[in-house]
């Protein structure tokens, strides 16, 4: 498996998991899996090339953009759920319609009749 296919299917598990938790409190949450992810994809990487010096690697798999070093190959990088944009969900109160709201008014309405 090549580096590229690892981050593609990494990034697309994290992408889901991210957008499914970004509502809620998580921006704690969303950088221990960015570390992690950076470690284990670091670790196979070291677990791939055995005899190969880490600054090597860092230089060959790794975005010259990004000043954390993200693992990348072929334009494909190590997705960061820490650059999530959390946001809060808004609670409007009653000025969401309820099908209870409008059977309760026309049980009122038939009880008065």
């Amino acid at each position: 498996m090549s580096l590229e296919e690892l981050l593609k299917r990494l990034n697309r598990v994290v992408r889901g998991w991210c957008a499914y938790f970004k509502h809620g409190c998580s921006k704690r949450t969303f950088s221990y899996p960015s570390h992690y992810m950076w470690f284990e994809v670091a670790h196979w990487m070291r677990m791939k090339h055995r005899r190969t010096a880490w600054r090597r690697l860092r230089r060959r798999y790794s975005d010259k953009r990004f000043p954390t070093y993200q693992p990348s190959e072929n334009g494909t990088v190590l997705y960061d759920p820490a650059s999530i944009v959390i946001e809060r969900y808004r609670w409007r109160g009653h000025a969401i319609p309820t099908p209870w709201s409008v059977r309760a008014e026309q049980l009122e309405t038939l009880s008065q009749a």
